[in-house]
């Protein structure tokens, strides 16, 4: 059994494998499935090395368990698109893959290289009642499973709550309220609030994605027509600068330094993932908060965090919440036998393990089994998250936070993706046009109308150059 790690080389190495995606449309191979022998190859996404390392300890029970052959290879995210595309055109396409995000799992559909009926036989057999509905809504189109999903991310707002007690202030659970808190707290020395404005990360869009979901700003209608130069999404460029520039700490803000400000106790708000949730009470030594408090206590900001999962803005229909879903995904060429015990297994006999390995960032979206409904989740709130340090999250956290986690898969919105349009997002997501005018109006050169007009004009050449 070989298993070993492929990484991405440089951060232009991402664009160039999306781009070549752009390209893979309509070219798949003509193989069916692959004649059963009993071993599979399975890419996984989750290829850090000690998530490698508790995979591998699951695969070898499953391997005791089935006689089985597993080779795992650890994929970069940014490379999967390249990876697929040479992997198709050479006839040698894995078995499965792990931890897919919905705009590749939708690329991959839209390229004809999944066995979408394998995926909709194991949640069936699994029991889709036990699966989030939600999460089951974001992984098909029109009754077509395109992936199995298996746990979730979200994007948070993560306060001060100490601060905002202290200047009377409510939760900034609106944009109203935000916009109010980010300049009350904006003083001696501090920043009101640090989010991302960086034009080369896709982390940028996923911040700003999740304030414009609560004012109703989508990326496409239902006919398909990009919206980002509507009234809704004029409206949450403008409240996203004031945010970054006014309010926000000078210079380009990234994923490390917007944490970097929220832990040094120099920004009073974040908008960061849950994967903030472990490093936030200090169980990761390599980013540990730095606040003056901290010194002496490693989990003063965990007591004194609030978290909002869900903002609503002045054109919003209601509170929204943006997230990921992560999936496993069967190919066409797949070994469909031993593909789907393995899959069931990493959702059965193996979930713990699985969403155990980074809880914080790992919300299963099968809450538990006909037998007992929430077996998973209550062994994902006892769940250890951290690296250096690991405590059981409902020890770090009370439970109203969990709670919120939980409700935040159920709530989970995104662009283009219940329209139909997952190709596109998994397009934005390399080409990054909506961070390149975030990046241009918090550095003060377009205005917010400049910058939602820009970024439409440059999503609907994509989408044009996708069809």
């Amino acid at each position: 059994m070989r298993k070993w790690i492929r990484r991405s080389k440089s951060p232009a190495a991402a664009l160039v494998a999306l781009a070549g995606t752009l390209v893979l449309t309509g070219c798949s191979t003509s193989e069916g499935p692959a004649a059963p022998d009993n071993k599979i190859t399975v890419w996984s996404q989750e290829n850090l090395p000690p998530r490698m390392a508790a995979t591998n300890k699951i695969i070898d029970r499953f391997e005791k368990d089935t006689g089985i052959e597993v080779e795992l290879v650890g994929v970069d995210e940014g490379q999967l698109p390249q990876l697929i595309m040479s992997a198709a055109a050479a006839g040698r396409l894995p078995d499965v893959i792990g931890a897919v995000p919905m705009g590749q799992v939708w690329q991959m559909y839209g390229n004809g290289l999944l066995n979408t009926r394998i995926s909709k036989e194991i949640v069936d057999s699994l029991g889709g009642a036990t699966f989030d509905a939600n999460a089951l809504r974001l992984t098909a189109d029109a009754g077509t499973q395109l992936a199995v999903p298996s746990d979730a991310w979200l994007q948070l707002l993560v306060y001060r709550k100490d601060q905002l007690q202290q200047a009377g202030l409510p939760v900034p659970d609106t944009y109203d309220k935000l916009l109010t808190a980010a300049a009350a707290l904006d003083r001696k020395g501090r920043d009101g609030i640090s989010v991302a404005t960086d034009p080369g990360d896709v982390f940028t869009q996923q911040s700003f994605e999740n304030l414009a979901l609560a004012n109703g700003c989508r990326l496409v209608d239902d006919s398909g027509d990009v919206q980002l130069d509507s009234p809704a999404c004029r409206t949450a460029f403008t409240t996203y600068d004031k945010l970054g520039r006014t309010y926000g700490a000078a210079g380009t803000q990234s994923v490390d330094s917007t944490r970097a400000t929220y832990f040094s106790g120099t920004s009073s708000m974040i908008v960061w993932s849950s994967f903030l949730l472990d490093e936030l009470a200090g169980l990761r030594n390599d980013a540990l908060p730095s606040c003056a408090e901290c010194k002496a206590d490693k989990e003063f900001l965990a007591r004194n965090s609030g978290i909002v999962t869900a903002l609503s803005g002045p054109e919003g229909p209601g509170p929204a919440q943006f997230g990921e879903v992560t999936s496993w995904a069967v190919t066409k060429t797949a070994e469909t036998a031993a593909s789907r015990k393995f899959i069931e297994y990493m959702m059965e006999g193996g979930y713990e393990d699985w969403f155990g390995m980074a809880p914080e960032g790992k919300i299963p979206v099968r809450t538990g089994t006909a037998d007992d409904p929430q077996r998973y989740q209550r062994a994902w709130r006892a769940s250890e998250a951290g690296v250096d340090t690991r405590k059981p999250m409902n020890k770090v956290y009370p439970n109203a936070l969990l709670d919120q986690l939980a409700d935040g898969v159920s709530n989970m919105k995104r662009w283009g993706i219940t329209e139909g349009q997952g190709a596109l997002v998994g397009a934005t997501n390399g080409e990054l046009p909506v961070p390149k005018a975030i990046g241009a109006m918090t550095s003060g050169q377009i205005s917010p109308g400049q910058a939602a007009r820009e970024a439409d004009e440059e999503v609907t050449a994509l989408q044009k150059s996708l069809q």
